[in-house]
């Protein structure tokens, strides 16, 4: 990269994990340190149980003290250190609990000079970024006195230090990215059909009328006076233009180091493995009120945040109960179990699932111990061409103690529809919409649902899968999206050898589309909803669905490996490049160099 021009990434979760943003600064850290070498910087903040695993701190090199004791003097305290991530960048975590004495003159200042309305707003939710994000603009600036800088700065979170440097015309180009506009956001989680509106409402006032101007004002000042403007996705690129009223320069999609992703093969002998795990557990959760065939059983998944509407969680359900519908029509002896791995408002574990699956392993306890002589019968049984009945294979004592224990497990009625008791259970959205389609988990039903209202640690006392691993052990995911900037978890699917369902406004799926849209079982497919009803969009969703349902497992296992060549294209290794792109065209904006 440029020669002694130093790189600072400014974000509001380095070290800090709050949402999507941190996977992409992380995930991108190695490709940035081979770029830039010692001249790349990560700049967060400074919380001391957050940075615990995160962050190892150090001395700093002589060339950053400068910089460090003269924001020190202003109440900022720099923690230099590596962030313990693959590529263990440079890191500078901003301490500026001594600097918010300063709140309101900040907050004056972006008044008189951007015109950002920020009266009345609590400390946590904005004057805490804007103070740090501040603080970092000052770090940048002290910096630059000695060396040419490039920072770039992501989401509104850190908008205020670029807009700092900018009014204090510093020796630094800037790029700001914003990953989902605030406004966007907001509109589409109250079911706006955002895209429609474009062009026909006036943002600001959208902004006054849903509260969140402060943040808008931020974050629209900051991507009308950064050197370059960049956003994740072309979707979010057409939203940006409409509410942020600038075009962005540069799109910068997210990637994934793929190395780190279990190879074909590998990953064919762990999804067989979890798929087990699973079946285990569809086994205790529905088997002691009725059975069904799990050979012919296929999983499909929704994983994510409760945002019912922006993910597509409604549409998913609408499509599962026509599916059910359909299978049932056609009497056939396919089961298709849908989990809903969204975190919700839970008591506990329903007390009569904690039951089966004890009493179930119980009755596995009992075949593992007597597994050796089962075998050795089995063995001498078909060498001597012996009739091979239970009777003959188990033993009657064993028989009896199986029968006698299964026994336990038999319960009426219908399995549940969640694993967790929850608060609200009778407003829950998902389970109200389960109920008025339909999906009941009845017996004659193909479609069985299970809400799994907990986040997947690997240590949940149902599953105990981790959040890759329930993927893994899965045929198909399905993110329905309304309203997705990106959308990791299809990518991740896709990178792990899981087909998986996105849509044309989700940014993954609008960036993969091109690759897929030619192919009939393309491993991701991508469901069109730009600018069509949710009816249509379900009906599309169901035919894939149902498309899948009927393939063979030769068929699937193709499935897969267009999965895994799709995500080939969001390689960190190739979309780097977008993120040089964009910071030479900073320094050639700002300081006319090519």
């Amino acid at each position: 990269m440029t020669d002694n021009v130093a790189l600072f990434e400014v974000s509001w979760e380095v070290c800090n994990k709050v949402g999507g943003i941190y996977t992409v600064v992380k995930s991108k850290a190695a490709r940035m340190v081979e770029g830039y070498k010692e001249s790349y910087f990560v700049v967060g903040p400074y919380f001391v149980n957050k940075a615990i695993g995160e962050f190892q701190e150090k001395l700093p090199p002589d060339f950053l003290k400068a910089a460090f004791d003269a924001v020190k003097a202003e109440g900022i305290v720099c923690h230099y250190g590596e962030w313990l991530v693959e590529g263990t960048p440079n890191a500078i975590l901003i301490d500026f609990t001594g600097f918010t004495s300063r709140t309101n003159e900040i907050k004056k200042e972006l008044w008189d000079i951007y015109k950002i309305d920020s009266l009345g707003t609590e400390y946590f939710d904005f004057d805490e970024p804007v103070v740090w994000s501040y603080a970092s603009g000052k770090l940048v600036e002290s910096f630059s006195k000695s060396r040419k800088v490039i920072a770039h700065f992501h989401e509104w979170l850190s908008g205020a230090g670029l807009l700092y440097l900018k009014s204090r015309k510093a020796n630094a180009a800037t790029v700001f990215t914003t990953h989902a506009t605030m406004l966007g956001r907001t509109m589409a989680s109250a079911d706006i059909d955002l895209y429609s509106v474009f062009g026909k409402v006036n943002p600001d006032n959208e902004a006054y009328r849903f509260k969140v101007y402060p943040k808008h004002q931020v974050e629209k000042s900051a991507a009308q006076n950064a050197d370059v403007f960049t956003t994740v996705s072309e979707v979010t690129g057409l939203e940006a233009t409409s509410l942020l009223g600038r075009k962005p320069e540069i799109i910068l999609p997210n990637g994934l180091n793929l190395d780190k992703f279990p190879t074909f093969e590998d990953a064919s002998i762990k999804h067989d493995h979890l798929k087990r795990r699973i079946k285990e557990f569809i086994t205790y959760y529905f088997f002691p009120y009725y059975t069904f065939d799990l050979d012919e059983t296929l999983i499909y998944f929704l994983s994510g945040r409760y945002e019912f509407h922006d993910k597509g969680v409604d549409i998913f359900i609408k499509g599962l109960a026509k599916l059910n519908n359909r299978l049932k029509q056609e009497k056939s002896q396919r089961t298709v179990v849908a989990f809903f791995w969204i975190p919700g408002n839970i008591k506990s574990i329903k007390a009569e699932l904690l039951e089966s699956k004890t009493f179930y392993q119980d009755v596995k306890e009992s075949v593992d111990d007597a597994d050796a002589n089962v075998r050795e019968r089995l063995i001498r049984l078909s060498i001597s061409q012996k009739k091979i009945d239970s009777d003959a294979l188990l033993g009657k004592d064993l028989e009896f103690e199986l029968k006698r224990k299964v026994m336990r497990l038999f319960r009426k009625g219908t399995p549940p529809l969640s694993t967790h008791d929850l608060y609200n259970e009778d407003s829950d959205q998902i389970l109200s919409l389960f109920r008025k389609l339909g999906l009941n988990n009845a017996e004659n039903d193909r479609v069985k649902v299970v809400f799994y209202p907990i986040y997947l640690t690997g240590a949940d006392r149902l599953l105990d899968l981790n959040y890759y691993e329930a993927m893994e052990g899965s045929h198909l995911g399905v993110f329905p999206s309304f309203y997705e900037p990106w959308g990791y978890t299809p990518l991740e699917a896709a990178a792990l050898g899981v087909s998986s369902v996105t849509t044309d406004l989700a940014g993954f799926g609008r960036y993969i589309a091109r690759d897929t849209q030619k192919k009939r079982e393309p491993g991701v497919f991508v469901v069109k909803r730009l600018g069509r009803s949710d009816d249509n969009v379900v009906d599309d969703l169901a035919e894939i669905m149902y498309r899948y349902s009927k393939l063979t497992k030769e068929e699937r296992i193709k499935n897969k490996i267009e999965a895994k060549h799709a995500a080939g294209h969001a390689d960190w290794k190739n979309l780097v490049k977008n993120y040089f792109d964009a910071h030479q065209l900073a320094l050639k904006k700002r300081f006319g160099e090519k």
